[in-house]
This record gives structure tokens, C-alpha cells and sequence, in this order.
């Protein structure tokens, strides 16, 4: 949970950046709304890099364990988050600037695309298996204290600062003061130890291995094996990853370009809605526990569909208890579905093959999903004129992810010492 808050605090200070001033220290344009695409754009690039850390970290953490990757992932995602802290803007060193962020971004989206899968992993394969909704919710719970930092620091720094002297330098402060979180989450991921369930496991190919009998590459298996479960994960997450970044990074363009007000309006208000948000997580988490991972997920899916209708009127009002009450109700729908995410993802592979799978399918829809949501979103609401466009986009997302969670069996009782292929072969 610390190590994931860490990872996600230096993915989303980059997130709500794009929205509030890359635009104009780094893609300078006489039309704001170019240069918000084009910042955004980065913030798309990103994700495009996940899915190749996915594959790279999977492969490893298959294969050598999941803690020693997760302290890697750490240390590259907090060494660019501090280099965008001092990268001189387009005024300085031109067209470098934005080239030099585009690489930056591409080791955050690296990093992260192995971070997830790891974080999540290590604590399924400990916990108790009754409750491993829980306990795996508790990383996804890391997302929004990652966010709720971010956002507070920028909260905090576009409140005290004017805005001159918060465009010029004060937005990087939080980018620099990563290096302290990273120490703590480096110090929390050392003092852990590898998944029982992996040593086990690892410990059985060795065996294998000296019997002369070889294994194919993580990669290989779970293509090969797995793939209904590949594309079960990515529409999982489509919804799930499309309304996180409309509620949170969207809100930010929409409220500030389109309904004309500050920053701090903005980001107070997800500020306040994303502390909801940690506290839900988890609530998810163990009713799944109790009803089943299905029911629990298809419940948020379905919520979010409906509330990104409610979600732009209330914050078309310009008023903030109401913007704030469009969040928060937003990211508790959300919360349905990410609080069980990450036991429902895991139960879905064999122990040799856990990290490869999930990171491919989460990663991979990361791309479609939430790496292009915020140019898609910016693009309907400035072409139809109309922030309804979003929520239509929006539902449609909700309605793939509930076929594809609803056409898979459910997973809560799955034990993850056994190969849920081989399981689903024998029923």
C-alpha cells in the first residue's frame, strides 16, 4: 500500500499537471484547447508504456519473485518524477522540453506497468484467502492516497500562490518532494517478504526443471492458456479506468476551460471526493468477500454508467458542495469495481504465470481505456459542445465491461495454489 501510494502519487501529479499547466510551460499555443491536447497527449503516452512494463516485470516476476521487481519499478518511477521537477520549460530550451517530458513520461508509464500487477500480487498470495478481497483492496486503496496527495500539494501550493508564481515554479515542488516518499516506500518494500504462494510454486519447477522437464516463457502460457481470462481483465477494467480518469483528471480541463473557474475550485473538489474514495475501497473490497466479486463489480459498472449522466449536471452548476458531491458519488461507483479488482484479477491466473497475466490484461486496457479518456473526453465536450458527450462515452464503457464481467464464472472461491485452467478444463 505505501509502495503503490508512491507509485500512483508521481502518476497522477503528472496527471492533473498536464491539465493545469504543461499546457503552457511545455506546449505553448494560442489556442488553450491545442495545448491542452497536447499535454494531455503525454499523459496518453504514458499509458502506451505500461504495457510493455507489463510484459517485461510479469516475465521477471514469474520468474525471479514479485518483491524484487516492485523495488525496482519504485526507484525508476521516483528517478523521472523528480527529473520532470527540473526540466526547464519550452520558454528555456525549445522544442527539447517537451521531447525530454515525452521520455520522462514513458519510464513513469514503464515503472507503473509493473507496479500494479506486483503490488497486488503480494499481498493475495499472503492473505488470508476468505478475505483476500480485503486484503487486496488495500494497495488499490493506495491509488487514491497517491491522488489525495498529488492533489492536495497542488491544492495547497495554487491556493497560497498567485498563479504567475505557481505556473513559473511552484507546480514543481511536489514533483521534487517525491524522492522523500520514495525513500519511505523503498524502506516498507525491503522489509517484505516474497509471496509463500511464489516460493512454493517456484520451488515445484525447480523440481520440474531437475526432472528434465521444462517450462515455456510466462508470456507463452498465459497466450496460450489464459487468453479468455486476458480478455475477461481487460473489460474489466474499461469502465473502471475510462470514469477514474473522467471524475478525476477530466473534471479538471472541464471545469477550468469550460465553466471558467479556478483550479483550486477544482482540485478541492477532488481533493475532498478522493479521501471518500480511500475509505470505500476497502468496503468493496470485503463485501466481496461476503457476495461474490460478480455481483460487487457489476454493481459499480452499472453505477458509473448512470452517474456520469448526474456527474455533468451537477457540476455544469459551477457550485462547489455539488461538483464535490458529482466526485465523490462518481469515485464510490468506481470504488465497486476497483475494490475487488485486484483479488478478482489474481484468481483468474496460475501462480506461474499470475504477474505476466494480470499486468497484460490490465496494462493492455490501460492503453485504450484510460490512456486516451482524457483526449477522448476533452475532444466530445469541445466538438459536441456539450459535456452529456462525455457521459454517453462514458455508459458505453460501462456497458463492455459489464458483459465481459458477467459472461465469466465466479472467482472468490478459487484456490491460488491451483491452475484455474486446469480447474475450469475438470468443470
Amino acid at each position: 500500500m505505501a509502495g503503490t501510494t508512491v507509485e500512483w502519487y508521481d502518476f497522477f501529479l503528472y496527471g492533473v499537471a498536464a491539465a493545469v499547466v504543461f499546457p503552457a510551460v511545455f506546449f505553448p499555443s494560442d489556442d488553450p484547447a491545442v495545448g491542452t491536447l497536447l499535454a494531455l497527449g503525454t499523459f496518453a503516452i504514458g499509458f502506451v508504456a505500461r504495457p510493455i512494463g507489463g510484459l517485461v516485470f510479469g516475465h521477471y516476476g514469474d520468474l525471479i519473485g514479485r518483491k524484487k521487481l516492485l523495488v525496482i519499478s519504485l526507484l525508476m518511477m521516483g528517478v523521472a518524477t523528480f527529473a520532470i521537477g527540473l526540466l526547464p520549460g519550452y520558454a528555456t530550451i525549445g522544442v527539447a522540453a517537451p521531447l525530454l517530458l515525452i521520455v520522462l513520461r514513458l519510464v513513469q508509464g514503464f515503472a507503473l506497468g509493473g507496479e500494479w500487477g506486483g503490488a497486488v500480487l503480494l499481498v493475495s498470495e499472503h492473505g488470508d484467502a476468505a478475505r483476500r478481497g480485503y486484503w487486496a483492496s488495500l494497495p488499490q486503496a493506495g491509488v487514491p492516497i497517491g491522488q489525495l496527495l498529488a492533489n492536495g500539494l497542488l491544492f495547497l501550493l495554487a491556493a497560497v500562490q498567485d498563479e504567475q508564481s505557481f505556473a513559473s515554479w511552484g507546480w514543481r515542488i511536489p514533483f521534487l518532494l517525491s524522492a522523500v516518499l520514495v525513500l519511505i516506500g523503498l524502506y516498507v518494500r525491503l522489509s517484505v517478504e516474497e509471496s509463500p504462494v511464489f516460493k512454493a510454486a517456484q520451488a515445484k519447477a525447480a523440481e520440474l526443471a531437475a526432472a528434465g522437464q521444462k517450462e515455456s516463457m510466462p508470456i507463452v502460457e498465459v497466450f496460450r492458456r489464459y487468453p479468455r481470462e486476458v480478455f475477461t481483465a481487460m473489460g474489466a477494467r474499461f469502465a473502471e479506468n475510462v470514469s477514474y480518469y473522467v471524475f478525476t483528471i477530466v473534471i479538471t480541463t472541464y471545469v477550468t476551460q469550460r465553466l471558467d473557474l479556478s483550479s483550486s475550485f477544482v482540485l478541492g473538489a477532488v481533493l475532498i471526493s478522493a479521501a471518500v474514495h480511500v475509505v470505500t475501497i476497502p468496503i468493496w473490497g470485503a463485501l466481496s468477500d461476503r457476495f461474490g466479486r460478480k455481483p460487487v463489480y457489476l454493481f459499480g459498472a452499472a453505477g458509473v454508467g448512470v452517474w456520469a449522466f448526474v456527474f455533468i449536471a451537477l457540476v455544469d452548476t459551477g457550485n462547489f458542495a455539488l461538483t464535490v458531491l458529482a466526485v465523490a458519488g462518481g469515485l464510490m461507483f468506481h470504488g465497486a469495481m476497483y475494490g475487488p479488482q485486484a483479488a478478482f484479477l489474481s484468481e483468474l491466473f496460475g501462480t506461474k504465470v499470475r504477474y505476466s497475466g494480470v499486468s497484460i490484461g490490465y496494462q493492455l486496457a490501460s492503453v485504450a481505456a484510460g490512456g486516451l479518456a482524457p483526449v477522448i473526453a476533452v475532444a466530445l465536450y469541445t466538438q459536441f459542445d456539450s459535456g452529456y458527450a462525455v457521459s454517453v462515452y462514458v455508459a458505453l464503457t460501462a456497458l463492455l465491461t459489464i458483459v465481459a464481467v458477467a459472461s465469466y464464472g465466479e472467482t472468490r472461491h478459487r484456490d491460488l495454489a491451483e491452475d484455474p485452467a486446469l480447474t475450469r478444463v475438470r468443470h
